[in-house]
């Protein structure tokens, strides 16, 4: 079983607007609403492997029910729990004349109180086990420790539950301390949690072995169009990225790691991982919104996958 939690989930509204200008009227050229969050956007792309998955964590009003009833509509198995306030709607400006993608994103508009927190860990851990994934992922909201990561992953682990964290900022640094079984950051992400630039291969070599030493199992650095360097005992490889008409960046990074999830709960080679994460991902930056890739799309994409060992 694969479970995936979005504490914080989103509509994403994904809007075309040619030449976009800050501080003029900007006219809207298409419009297309998807179901979102990190976690979210794990399950569906899991579904559209092939493979299966359970969409857990926080919903509200009006915003969360769109969201559970397209991911229905997608045949997305999902279990959240249902709490105070409204769902939040994430704004994503696409740019094709200028190749940019800008991220406009409401901070978590949800209640969540410290019985909803319980029932949801309940709802979590009470029909996993030995050998089952955790994708614990995306931002928190508002009023929510910053170690529940933390203390969900120790809890994992006690059961023998493989846990992915995909997170930023004190969320992830606390929740690596729960030593989850894969981090994925971006180069970004990991720069803020070590608090320092990572100018050279070496210096990013080194950062991944220094996760790996703190008991992480895999580590998986997404560089963005560059590839991605990913780390598992003796073995670093690198895989170069592939070019792409880019049509939207959200949402690529949880392709990665649905792709892992899938590839690692079905028993794969780690280098078969590693290509299906990587063509996972250059697949979801060629979809429009944040809808996950299609399963042809991807299998075009590994047969170009190139790894190096390093």
């Amino acid at each position: 079983m694969i479970k995936t939690v979005t504490l914080n989930p989103a509509i994403d509204k994904t809007v075309e607007i040619r030449d976009f200008r800050v501080g003029e009227v900007n006219r809207i050229t298409s419009v297309r609403l998807d179901p979102g969050g990190k976690g979210i956007n794990v399950a569906k792309t899991i579904k559209a492997l092939g493979g299966s998955s359970v969409a857990t964590g926080f919903l509200a009003g009006r915003n969360g029910q769109f969201i559970k009833e397209r991911l229905e509509d997608l045949d997305v198995a999902n279990d959240f729990l249902f709490v105070r306030g409204d769902t939040r709607t994430n704004l994503k400006v696409v740019d094709r004349l200028n190749s940019t993608n800008t991220d406009i994103n409401e901070p978590g508009l949800i209640e969540v109180s410290e019985d909803d927190l319980r029932m949801l860990e309940h709802n979590l851990f009470s029909d996993m086990k030995d050998g089952d994934l955790l994708v614990l992922s995306g931002s928190i909201p508002a009023g929510v420790s910053s170690g529940i990561y933390r203390e969900w992953a120790e809890k994992a682990k006690k059961i023998g539950i493989k846990v992915f964290l995909d997170a930023d900022g004190s969320s992830f640094e606390e929740g690596i301390k729960g030593k989850p079984y894969l981090i994925k950051p971006n180069l970004e992400e990991l720069e803020r949690l070590l608090s320092r630039k990572l100018s050279s291969r070496e210096e990013l070599l080194s950062a991944g072995r220094c996760m790996l030493d703190m008991g992480i199992e895999i580590v998986a650095i997404s560089l963005g169009a560059d590839g991605a360097i990913f780390f598992y005992g003796e073995q670093v490889i690198f895989a170069n990225g592939l070019k792409v008409d880019v049509k939207s960046t959200v949402g690529a990074g949880d392709a990665m790691v649905a792709a892992l999830a899938f590839a690692i709960s079905r028993g794969d080679s780690f280098e078969k991982a590693v290509v299906l994460s990587v063509a996972s991902g250059t697949a979801n930056v060629a979809c429009e919104g944040t809808q996950p890739p299609s399963r042809d799309a991807v299998a075009q994409y590994e047969a170009q996958v190139e790894l190096n060992d390093l």
